[in-house]
């Protein structure tokens, strides 16, 4: 026990002050008393700074990054950070500077060297994540004194995601302020180098970097970055300076005293901001319930998420006792307040200066920080935040217990106490701490010689995600004899309890015990003992989990004996094969290659045009709907969900609602003044339930209130009694029910496949049945019509059963197929999905006999609808499931049946339409020649034969994807053109800019028309009542469609000036237009496309659905952690036919962006909802709805080398100047990923020799891919057929 000293500081009066100042991007603003129940977030949008943007409000997605810089005295200068805004509660940033993009630079004053490298180098799409990318590389360069490294920069985006771009645009525009050194990026060996020459990071050849002048295309049409920027000076101060027009920090904020606030919000919110710890442990006497903060990034998710009501916060970041970082002889004393990034850095700066044998703890805790969180979160979490939190899955707390932490506890007398880490964590969130005492500091103390700690971690995704299960052990070995004694140990776990758990019964195995096999497989023995994990468990994945508690110790137990061998004596050394164990993890640098012809067509057509929304997205100046400044008097309105998957509605009572603060109004089906019926193609779906809901989350009402937050507790507070009634809550029940939408079966036949079957043509025949989990759509903007909804959105989930006949040789003879999809409970555009599944059934092989029935599943969920590609993923992954079944079934190669079976030039498909112009052969193979494929299988299972615990694997995937609705009336288009006498030319057009690029396009078809540069051409907003009846934006055919259109006003118009261009030579395209003006010329004209010679008719089942077929095919290799299920893709080489691209740099960012978000749905994406295989979920409720639960790819995802090659040499006949679609058809590709995890599980399974076929269904997770590699680690748990769950 200890008391803390400073008596004269005891007796001291706190005076509090309400006085709050704070800059924003350079001005004064006076934050006024009674704000304290709002974000930094909802502030600076209050006051028009809607650059920064509310994505996911938990902190998990980045696009609210802002710059945070205030001085700190200790370090007596400014320092500079990334934080999320949407967590930082208003009064934290006091006496702080916010920059936020607006305040970086804009269009009108000029772009910020990080802006305009970001939009030279097309790093941005629908442009809603772009302004947080920009904050948090700009918050890295000013915290840097000198130019930060490629992997620092990478770090810094850690807390950022993008949906669109697959980030390695991003990457590339990012790291031209990196340090340049030649051998990052390439070798240079054979390179001649000029003086004042150096290695562009982009392409790793001599560039023209450095100069000042910009060329953007050289003649191989690969992008050239623009110029590199320097800082100009560096102040102790202020930080590094990029640009002689950066914001310094306020001098009057370097001369304010810090005080200490007491403030309010509404509802009685008291904000308290204490200066000593005298004060904080007044304030939490005064306020038992009172909850302490510092980065507000658990209590700001418990307030706004979930709803829980704090009436009192208290903010200690400021508390110099709660921020102490000593560094003594026996340890490192961390103050409870210290931020994680702080905490960081501390160590690493041990580790370059003590000993190596103390600082193993320090090693671990660094490892374990870099996965721990994104940056912004890092910067102002705290120690003690995340220690008193208690989670069960914290990173950290199993480290802390297992490096003999002691932690220091003080109450409101003052007296101090010492508890150890492993003693204190007693249950649920739950910790050894009385109502009168907080958590002071944490002592780690010095690892001893030959003492080992070590950090584990398993998580869906490696980059910013919370653990599935994660491990802190140590042991500590002394030498008696000849032998290595356990002389102490500590194992503790997260993730396989409700608090982080000692295995005490495996430490006192342990201790005393010689460190060899025996003691490993005894440890072993007692570990499944020691933790109990119940099969009902929260969180599922109970198989999974256990088997990762056995695989982190035997991979601690590998690794000590490697720290081991060559100290003194050890009997025993580790095989080679066995060291792959114990890899450590480390991404390499990016290496991106884009190759492509530009094939120019006038002015504009076929250059890699920068988007033309651009710059106002890296600015924050573009303008989203969450950004349009409500009316005066405007009014806010908030939904009323259903509870229930299924049920009576007996009652709704909106007493609570109209008592409400702020209640303007609450409406529902009876209120309804027209009909209640809604739906895209068929009104099954109510706008409000009446009598029964049919899912979670249907609309029963809305309440509309003065403000969005009265208006969602208004809708909170209305209740609604049900009867509930048996739901149907999967595919498999909804078919055994019989349960299917109205008039949603479909049938597709070629040749007779019964006959086929029944004959002796077929020298094999295999049934199978395939399932293929869903997606969210998880664009980053909010949906207005859709924002609180929870679970709306999602992709149609699929499965199959199947049926192959096929010959010896691998030649498939037949094909018969169900496929049912779940539809939700409404049929929105699930039929159509189905269609198109089926269409594209056949991927790219020739079949002679096929036979494939297709139904949508009624379900008990919120109603599922299209993703990107419509359909034709999911039918496509049947086929390359059922090639590479046969494929093992031969003992051949998937790639040699898939060749043996390809369809060609003429081909008649399944649905009657013939192939025309087919590129695929030629495509396929100058991809396998590009990637050197055999070469590759070669050193894959060389790799694989020497790692035991690591395999790699490797695949190649066509792709061909129907361009066009298959719905014949939708595909027409409308386009408004107008000439200016000044000779600017204004598009109309029915079709939605998304980020895709649509608008550019359509600008550079009409620049070239008329022979006139683009910046003479803008775009007018989608608008009805300039044209009417525009099909959606969607199937890919929105550039074909209406850039065709443009095309023809363009000629109509073109064709009029046509008499007065003949008569002279204008100097000018303004100049002609004024003569036409004059002669009274119409200089506007309205253009129309239909697309030709296509129609379907499903009652024969024959017909053209599709325009054309745009061509793919992608090479990848991964590697995999046989024991976590952890994995990453080495290399992606993809190749598409795009014809002659009107934009090929906007279409290859569609085919990285595509090809990423693909990746998410084969690995990473997965939906988990209530229902039989996931129990301990709420019925019919969705799990994974948000960043937190639901993981899309972050950076860390994307392949360490990423190639895309456009085909060459081939145009397109069928489309506007020669080219493709490309929105959709690369989306498929990236199943070569997951066909790839497959081809590694196959050559781990071989060794335990498992080597009949297996199922592996998306999203290949972690838990799929562990799982599915049998070792002794899984047997304990599972058996060979072990098939883990999957929404469907």
């Amino acid at each position: 026990m200890g008391s803390l000293k400073n008596e004269k500081e005891m007796e001291e009066t706190v005076e509090e002050s309400k006085e709050a100042i704070l800059y924003v991007n350079g001005v004064r603003k006076v934050l006024p008393d009674g704000l304290a129940h709002l974000t930094l977030l909802e502030y600076l949008r209050g006051v028009g700074l809607t650059g920064t943007k509310l994505g996911c409000g938990e902190g998990g997605c980045g696009a609210c990054t802002v710059m945070i810089s205030h001085y700190d005295r200790k370090l007596r200068k400014c320092v500079h950070y990334a934080v999320n805004a949407c967590l930082a509660p208003l009064y934290s940033v006091e006496g702080m500077h916010v920059i936020t993009v607006e305040g970086v630079g804009n269009h009108k004053r000029g772009l910020h060297p990080i802006q305009e490298s970001l939009a030279r180098s097309h790093g941005s799409q629908c442009g809603f994540c772009t302004p947080g990318f920009i904050m948090s590389l700009y918050a890295l360069l000013r915290s840097s004194q000198t130019p930060p490294t490629e992997e620092q920069i990478e770090e810094s985006l850690a807390g950022n995601l993008c949906r669109c771009t697959g980030y390695r645009p991003i990457v590339d525009a990012f790291r031209v302020f990196a340090k340049t050194s030649d051998v990052l990026y390439a070798d240079i060996s054979s390179l001649s180098l000029q003086e004042d020459e150096f290695v562009c990071p982009s392409t790793g050849k001599p560039c023209s970097c450095g100069s000042k002048t910009v060329n953007d295309i050289d003649t191989n049409g690969q992008i050239i970055c623009s110029a590199s920027y320097k800082p100009i000076s560096y102040s102790e101060i202020d930080g590094s300076t990029y640009t002689d027009k950066e914001l310094i920090f306020p001098p009057e904020l370097l001369l304010r005293k810090l005080t200490p606030l007491n403030l309010s919000g509404l509802g009685g919110l008291k904000w308290h901001r204490p200066l000593t710890v005298k004060h904080v442990l007044e304030l939490k006497e005064k306020y038992p319930n009172a909850k302490l903060l510092i980065g507000n990034t658990e209590v700001g998710i418990e307030m706004r998420l979930k709803k829980m009501q704090y009436k009192v916060l208290i903010s200690v970041s400021h508390v110099p006792e709660l921020n102490m970082l000593n560094v003594k002889e026996d340890g490192i004393e961390i103050g409870a307040a210290v931020r994680l990034t702080e905490l960081l850095n501390l160590f690493r700066e041990v580790v370059t200066q003590r000993p190596a044998h103390e600082t193993s703890a320090c090693k671990a805790f660094i490892e374990q920080l870099k996965w721990f969180a994104g940056t912004q979160i890092k910067n102002v979490a705290s120690v003690g935040g995340n220690v008193c939190t208690a989670s069960p899955i914290s990173d950290l707390n199993p480290l802390w217990m297992a490096a003999r932490a002691k932690f220091q506890i003080i109450n409101f007398s003052g007296n101090i106490r010492t508890t150890l880490a492993e003693n204190f964590f007693l249950d649920y969130r739950k910790v050894d701490l009385v109502a009168d005492e907080i958590l002071l500091s944490i002592f780690l103390p010095w690892t001893r010689p030959f003492e080992y700690v070590k950090e584990f971690k398993q998580a869906h995704r490696r980059d910013d995600d919370i653990a599935i299960v994660n491990a802190g052990m140590r042991v500590c070995l002394e030498e008696i004899g000849e032998e290595w004694v356990v002389s102490d140990a500590s194992v503790a776990y997260g993730g396989v309890a409700p608090r982080s758990l000692g295995a005490i019964k495996t430490k006192e195995f342990l201790i005393g015990k010689k460190w060899n096999q025996h003691v490993l497989q005894g440890a072993l023995n007692v570990l499944r003992a020691d933790i109990e994990l119940k099969e009902d468990a929260p969180g599922g994945m109970v198989e999974f989990r256990k088997s990762l508690t056995l695989s982190f110790f035997f991979k601690f137990f590998l690794w000590v004996s490697h720290q081991i061998e060559g100290k003194k004596s050890i009997k025993e050394s580790l095989s080679s094969s066995h060291l792959s164990a114990i890899k450590s993890f480390h991404r390499p640098p990016l290496v991106a290659s884009q190759d492509y012809d530009i094939k120019k067509h006038g002015t504009s057509v076929g250059l890699p045009e920068v988007h033309l929304s651009s710059k106002l997205q890296v600015t924050g100046e573009a303008e989203y709907t969450d950004d349009t400044a409500m009316p005066p008097n405007g009014l806010h309105a908030a939904l009323v969900l259903s509870k229930k998957p299924h049920a009576r509605i007996l009652s709704i009572d909106d007493s609570g609602a109209k008592s409400s603060p702020g209640f303007a109004g609450s409406f529902f089906a009876k209120d309804v003044p027209g009909s209640n019926k809604i739906g895209p193609v068929v009104l099954d779906e109510e706008l409000f339930a009446s009598e029964f809901v049919t899912c979670v989350g249907q609309v029963i009402g809305v309440v509309v209130a003065d403000t969005h937050e009265n208006a969602k507790l208004g809708a909170a507070k209305v209740h609604v009694e049900y009867e509930e009634l048996p739901a149907i809550l999967s595919i498999e029940d909804a078919v055994s029910a019989k349960s299917f939408h109205p008039n949603s079966q479909k049938i597709l036949r070629k040749g007779d496949v019964e006959l086929c079957f029944q004959s002796d043509q077929c020298d094999m025949i295999i049934e199978g049945k395939v399932q293929v989990g869903g997606q969210e759509h998880f664009y980053l903007e909010p949906q207005s019509s859709l924002v609180w909804t929870m679970d709306g959105g999602n992709e149609v989930h699929m499965i199959s059963s199947t049926q192959v006949g096929f010959t010896d040789e691998g030649k498939v003879l037949a094909l018969d197929l169900q496929i049912y999809n779940n539809g939700g409970n409404s049929l929105d555009l699930s039929l159509a999905v189905v269609e198109r599944a089926m269409f594209h059934s056949d991927n790219v092989y020739e079949i002679p006999h096929v036979r494939i029935f297709g139904s949508v599943c009624f379900t008990n969920f919120p109603s599922n609808t299209a993703f990107r590609g419509f359909g034709g993923p999911q039918g496509m992954l049947i086929a390359e499931n059922w090639i590479q079944r046969i494929a093992l079934e031969l003992k051949k190669s998937p790639e040699e049946i898939r060749e043996i079976n390809f369809q060609g030039e003429g081909s008649i498909l399944h649905y009657g339409q013939r192939l025309e112009y087919c590129t695929l052969a030629q495509m396929w193979n100058e991809l396998k020649s590009a990637c050197d494929f055999l070469k590759v299988r070669e050193e894959v299972n060389e790799f694989n034969l020497h790692n035991q615990w690591k395999k790699r694997g490797v695949a190649m995937i066509p792709t061909k994807f129907g361009i066009s609705f298959t719905t014949k009336f939708m595909n027409q288009a409308g386009a408004l053109v107008n000439v200016y006498t000044d000779g600017t030319v204004l598009v109309t057009h029915g079709g939605v800019e998304m980020g895709q690029g649509l608008h550019t396009k359509v600008a550079q078809v009409a620049a070239s028309a008329f022979n006139i540069s683009l910046s003479s051409v803008f775009i007018s907003e989608t608008s009805t009542d300039k044209v009417p009846n525009a099909s959606p934006t969607a199937a890919s055919a929105s550039s074909d469609m209406y850039a065709a259109a443009v095309l023809d006003a363009c000629k109509q118009i073109k064709a009029r000036m046509e008499p007065i261009a003949s008569q002279r030579n204008f100097s000018s395209f303004a100049e002609l237009a004024t003569a036409c003006y004059l002669e009274r010329i119409d200089l506007s004209a309205h253009g129309f496309y239909i697309t030709p010679d296509i129609g379907f008719d499903w009652s024969i089942g024959k017909g053209k659905p599709f325009n054309y077929f745009t061509y793919g095919a992608a090479f990848a290799e991964v590697e995999i952690d046989t024991l976590t299920g952890d994995f990453h893709t080495r290399t992606a080489n993809i190749f598409m036919d795009l014809g002659y691209s009107l934009n090929p740099a906007i279409d290859v960012g569609q085919v990285e962006g595509a090809f990423i978000q693909g990746l998410g749905w084969v690995a990473l994406e997965e939906l988990k909802w209530g229902d039989a295989a996931h129990k301990w979920i709420r019925p019919g409720c969705l799990y994974t709805c948000g960043p937190g639960s639901y993981k899309i790819p972050s950076l860390n995802d994307i392949p360490f080398k990423f190639s895309v090659s456009l085909l060459k040499g081939h145009p397109n006949v069928k489309a506007i100047h020669s080219s493709k679609a490309v929105g959709e058809p690369p989306f498929f590709l990236a199943s070569a990923v997951l066909f790839a995890i497959k081809d590694a599980i196959i050559a781990a399974r071989a060794e335990t020799g498992h080597t009949e076929w297996f199922p592996l269904d998306n999203p290949a997770t972690p838990e799929r891919i562990r799982m599915a590699c049998l070792d002794e680690f899984t047997a304990p748990f599972i058996s060979s057929d072990f098939h883990p769950k999957l929404s469907v």
